[in-house]
């Protein structure tokens, strides 16, 4: 590491060494691998210090839905800064939380009528965990307190958000921290085997959920599922035949669905909920990420009045005993508001079937590279693997591809051998075919 005498005088990637501890990240390969300092960013694209343009194509870490300083969400959170930029949520309320929960409990058609706000994804997570353990004490059942989550998935990384995930890098640091939890096979249409569908995969899993159900369901608050794809678990997409066999299930065996639609939610699988494309509703849905554009931290929690009348009593510890020092900001709920307003305005989820098909028309290369193995696509995700017979001698393919990404002008992040982009919402054709080559050659470069 470079020792810097002057950190004022210094460029922004050496003061970041010397001051900022990033996120999963192992600081010390920065010492080889330099930082990407951005000062800019307009619609699509993002700026390093030196005016390089990059395509943002994973919409910085799945939260930028209508491009980076987006005039519409500057203007709204602009105008609430006049009026009110933060105000505590316990005995207070405020126009934008109030009229934010009415858009989006509409959006549910009021299956899920009330919402609690958090500024994080696992922290909305760690929410629906103990609203649904908390409610089964009040309903006079306090062994159903643990919880079922999928093979490969992933919630977060507070220790509520944990103990559902699995992911074995965060396991074994932490594993000894975490809650026990029931761990069932994931409907991963990729395990497809010859002459099976993503239907077939998708209804053996659930069988598996099935027989555990039977057996432990006494005991068992809710299970947690991403709809549609497990996002950090390499965009394993599954069938929406799973989602409706699981909401039966829960509904037999009187067991709570938690669909964590942080990185799928806001349109990005094609419909504005991941579930609607199974038509159906779970007991809690989680928001964060895509909800306020990528502008502020913002997340939340819908649930059913069933649940929300549970904790509705005149004892203070009947109520929901959790909270967060800026739950409901108004700043974050202005922006949130500005989206949805797009959403509405723009017609966003029908011009989105266009850019979906603009995505497949320029990765089609993919499809016919023999190189490549299970190309996939659900709205404005899309994914495909590099087979293991040629990365045999590439320990660090991901970081090796995403060097020569940016070399070709594209954020692109490898979930080990998985490549994929999930851009904003305003990419044109033009964008999608300048992505999708820079890819190509990006790759090509990679595995020479």
């Amino acid at each position: 590491m470079k020792v810097i005498s002057d950190l004022n005088q210094a460029p922004l990637v050496d003061r970041s060494l010397a001051a900022v501890w990033h996120p999963c990240t192992q600081m010390k390969q920065h010492e080889s691998f330099p930082l990407v300092a951005i000062t800019k960013g307009k619609g699509a694209w993002l700026y390093d210090e030196n005016g390089k343009a990059l395509l943002d194509s994973i919409s910085s870490w799945w939260t930028n839905l209508f491009g980076h300083s987006n005039p519409r969400i500057n203007q709204a959170i602009t105008a609430q800064l006049e009026k009110i930029e933060h105000v505590m949520l316990a005995g207070f309320t405020h126009p934008p939380v109030v009229e934010l929960s009415e858009k989006l409990s509409a959006l549910t058609n009021h299956h899920l009528g009330h919402v609690f706000y958090a500024s994080d994804g696992a922290s909305a997570v760690e929410i629906a965990l103990k609203m649904s353990h908390h409610y089964w004490q009040l309903s006079g059942k306090p062994q159903k307190k643990k919880f079922v989550c999928l093979e490969n998935g992933y919630h977060g990384e507070t220790l509520g958000a944990l103990a559902v995930t699995d992911v074995a890098i965060f396991r074994k640091a932490y594993g000894s921290l975490l809650q026990e939890v029931f761990t069932i096979p994931s409907p991963d249409a990729r395990k497809a085997r010859p002459g099976e569908s993503a239907e077939d995969v998708a209804k053996h899993a659930a069988k598996q959920l099935e027989e555990l159900f039977a057996r432990e369901h006494q005991h068992i608050s809710a299970i947690i599922v991403e709809p549609l794809v497990q996002c950090a678990g390499q965009m394993a997409m599954h069938s929406p035949e799973y989602l409706h066999l699981v909401r039966e299930l829960c509904n037999r065996y009187e067991v709570h669905l938690i669909a964590d639609e942080i990185a799928v939610g806001c349109g990005r699988t094609g419909k504005f909920f991941a579930c609607e494309h199974a038509d159906i509703w779970p007991d809690f849905l989680t928001l964060s990420k895509g909800i306020s554009g990528g502008y502020l931290p913002l997340s939340l929690c819908l649930t059913t009045d069933s649940i929300y009348q549970a904790f509705y009593s005149d004892q203070t510890q009947q109520g929901f005993l959790h909270s967060h020092s800026y739950t409901g900001n108004p700043l974050a709920c202005a922006a949130a508001l500005a989206c949805l307003e797009i959403f509405e305005i723009d017609k966003v989820l029908e011009k989105n079937i266009g850019r979906s098909k603009d995505l497949a028309k320029a990765f089609a290369w993919a499809k016919a590279d023999s190189r490549i193995e299970h190309w996939r696509q659900q709205g404005m995700i899309l994914a495909f693997d590099v087979k293991n017979d040629y990365l045999s001698n590439r320990k660090n393919f991901a970081r090796e591809m995403f060097a020569n990404s940016l070399e070709q002008g594209v954020l692109i992040r490898p979930i080990g051998n998985t490549i994929y982009v999930m851009p904003p919402y305003i990419l044109s054709p033009e964008d999608a075919i300048q992505l999708g080559n820079s890819v190509q050659l990006a790759l090509e470069k990679t595995l020479t």
